[in-house]
Formats: C-alpha cells, sequence, structure tokens
C-alpha cells in the first residue's frame, strides 16, 4: 500500500523527516480559516487506494481537532484505504477520573473523539497516570513510544561525565531507566521535613558528583517550576549548572525564559512540539512504529 503525509501547519519539519524515513509521499493540502473562522481544509494530491498518515502534535490541541477530523473525512471521501494519526504529544490525559463533583473524564472523551475519524494513532510518551494503557482510552490500533533511548543516545554522544538528578523519589523510576540506558549515574534528591514549613533538601553523595555534569530530566516541561527549584538545590549544594532535558516542550507562558534565567547550562529537549530547544530527533523510531503498525490496520 502506498503511502502519503499530510502535515497541520507548524507540523511540517517532523512531515519531511517522516516522509524521507518511510520512503513516502509528502501530499499537499490546504488548510485555512474562513473569515467568520470557520475550517477550510482542501485536499490537492491524490490519495485514492493510499494510506494517509496525518502528522500534528497535539499541543494546544483545541484548533487542530477540526481541520483533523475534516482532513480524514475528506480523505476517506476521495478514496484514501485508511487515515493514520501520529500525534506525538498527546493532550487531555491528565483528567483520567473525576476530582471534582460535576466534571467529565476528558482524556475518555478526547479518545472516543479520534477513535472516531482515525484508524490508528501513534504517540510519544503520553502522560499515562492511572491509565496502564492507551487501549483503555483510543479504542483503535495504537502505538505508544518512549523517548529513553534516543535521550540516553543522545546524552552518551554529546554529554561529558553526566549525572542524573531526580528532583523527588517519583522520579526515581524514569530517572533511573534512563541513566542505565546512558552508562551513567543517578541521584534523588532528598527532603528532610523538620516541621511543617521547614524542609531542607540536599542531594546525596554530593561530593562525589561536583565535578560532574548534572542532567535534569522530565517528561514534560510546562512551568518549570520543578526544574527551577530544583536547579536552586543544586546550586546551594556547590554543583555545575545542569543541563535541563524534556520530551514535551509544553514551556506555558514564560516558563522557557523562565528557565534559562535560573541556574542552568542548557535546555535540550525532542521534536514532539517543535520548538527552538529541539535537539533530540526521534523521527527514526516513530517511522519505524507507524510503518509495523499500518499493517495492523
Amino acid at each position: 500500500m502506498k503511502t502519503i503525509l499530510f502535515s497541520l501547519p507548524g507540523n511540517q519539519e517532523l512531515r519531511e523527516l517522516l516522509a524521507e524515513k518511510m520512503k513516502a509521499e509528502i501530499g499537499e493540502c490546504t488548510i485555512r480559516k474562513f473569515p467568520d473562522g470557520e475550517s477550510y481544509t482542501r485536499i490537492l494530491s491524490d490519495v485514492k487506494d493510499k494510506c494517509v498518515v496525518m502528522v500534528c502534535t497535539l499541543h494546544e490541541p483545541d484548533e487542530k481537532l477540526l481541520p483533523l477530523y475534516f482532513l480524514s473525512h475528506t480523505a476517506k471521501s476521495l478514496g484514501a484505504m485508511c487515515t493514520c494519526l501520529v500525534a506525538p504529544y498527546l493532550a487531555y490525559m491528565r483528567q483520567d477520573k473525576v476530582f471534582n463533583e460535576g466534571e467529565g473524564v476528558t482524556s475518555s472523551f478526547f479518545g472516543k473523539l479520534i477513535s472516531g475519524f482515525a484508524d490508528s494513532i501513534t504517540t510519544i510518551d503520553p502522560h499515562l497516570h492511572r491509565i496502564h494503557s492507551l487501549g483503555e482510552v483510543y479504542n483503535i490500533p495504537n502505538r505508544v513510544i518512549h523517548a529513553a533511548d534516543e535521550i540516553s543516545k543522545y546524552i552518551k554522544e554529546n554529554i561529558h561525565n553526566p549525572v542524573l538528578i531526580g528532583p523527588d523519589s517519583e522520579s526515581e523510576q524514569w530517572v533511573s531507566d534512563v541513566a542505565k540506558k546512558a552508562n551513567a549515574p543517578f541521584t534523588v534528591l532528598q527532603k528532610i521535613r523538620h516541621g511543617d514549613r521547614d524542609v531542607e533538601v540536599s542531594v546525596p553523595d554530593v561530593d562525589k558528583y561536583k565535578g560532574a555534569t548534572p542532567l535534569l530530566v522530565d517528561d514534560i516541561i510546562s512551568t518549570a517550576r520543578t526544574m527551577i527549584e530544583t536547579t536552586e538545590h543544586l546550586k546551594n549544594a556547590g554543583m555545575k549548572p545542569p543541563i535541563c532535558i524534556g520530551i514535551h516542550a509544553v514551556f506555558s507562558g514564560n516558563a522557557y525564559q523562565d528557565l534559562w534565567d535560573a541556574y542552568v547550562e542548557d535546555i535540550i529537549t525532542c521534536n514532539t512540539i517543535p520548538h527552538q530547544s529541539n535537539k533530540i530527533d526521534l523521527s527514526d523510531v516513530i517511522a519505524k512504529e507507524v510503518k509495523e503498525l499500518m499493517h495492523h490496520i
């Protein structure tokens, strides 16, 4: 089956990388708004009997959903065999239960919405907190890609004498996995509570790591408050400024500048959300997983 890739505005770079690695055609389409704010979608390429891959990260998703919906249904109306969504960042995963009376479980609603127009979904490290698998929310074939291998590879190839730092005990499993794959040591900040408002934070074995390059690794950098607080603890402990690594460059509001203004050496993210900090390319693993997933549709 021939494959043709389309992208929503802002996702062209990843689409081109994937097309090259999948040896697939790049499709041409027009996506814009009418003066009254309604969405207009037109496919200019031949999609008949082809598998259409729609590349669109779902950061700030509300504006993207209707164009994706129209793109998928238009492709099907023109004879496409299937429409596969590649959404490196997947929104609406945090509201996975009712926290307050009167709320809806929006992760489930969002999953039903996308499952209604896409034949498969591929994403990277979604926020699966109380959800054990994406299949609980999306009733279409799906692939969850983990960025840990590519992050570890980047660390091994680019960072001298690294030590990974976890901001708290909850981060230990994630940090230890990346550290193991990067053949690097890791440590987790310790919090000692002396009273209700008196909490001492320390770096275990700090003397052992004073000459190392500290790495703060997280899945989503949104407000960056946890990373900023952690940089202060490292500064107080006499360690070098850390390199901050994130998978998803959400950076709400002024978070990116706020993090740069803190005690940091560099800020590096994966290319799941287009951003100036993108330095870790995940297109190889995405292309491989999408091609495999297409065989199961």
